[in-house]
């Protein structure tokens, strides 16, 4: 019996000690933005760390049109999901990371998905654009979230809007 006991100890502890180390976090960044380098104000989100099943995560979303025109000041345009590099994100601001169990992560892949393969022309700088984005993957983490429309070009501001709204982050707002 003793032999037994041991194994199954032996078994839970392996189990229990892949299952501590799983976790997803999800940083939310910012972009100031610089008309003069072609690159206007964003935001994204930052996937990175291990799935309980042992999978690697290392993956960054934000939504944005596919071709800066201005048409964009005139209504919904052509979408994309974009990818930064690693040396752009470096630049950017990290504003509070959370970790997601795997449920949480498949959902925001699956919202993703859904940003991504919306058909038409779908977004909008008033009702679809980046911050609405991040917003739907902030939801989905459970923060409470608002778009004031005094922030709806400005992710930073309001990045540091949704930090207020949800002191359990302790962010600090990012000037």
């Amino acid at each position: 019996m003793g032999r037994y006991f041991k194994l199954i100890v032996a078994i839970f502890a392996l189990a229990w000690s892949h299952a501590a180390f799983a976790e997803v976090k999800m940083h939310f960044h910012s972009f100031n933005g610089s008309v003069l380098f072609g690159r206007y104000p964003h935001a994204f989100v930052v996937l990175e760390g291990t799935l309980s099943n042992g999978t690697k995560i290392n993956e960054n979303y934000g939504f944005s049109a596919a071709k800066t025109t201005p048409a964009i000041l005139n209504g919904p345009v052509k979408h994309a999901i974009i990818n930064e590099k690693p040396k752009m994100i470096k630049k950017t601001n990290r504003h509070f990371t959370l970790t997601l169990n795997d449920a949480q992560y498949r959902r925001v892949k699956r919202e993703v998905a859904a940003w991504r393969n919306a058909p038409g022309k779908y977004y909008s700088l008033e009702t679809r654009n980046c911050i609405h984005f991040v917003g739907k993957m902030a939801q989905i983490a459970g923060l409470k979230v608002e778009y004031p429309k005094k922030m709806l070009r400005r992710p930073k501001k309001w990045l540091n809007h949704v930090s207020a709204l949800n002191p359990k982050l302790r962010a600090k707002a990012i000037k």
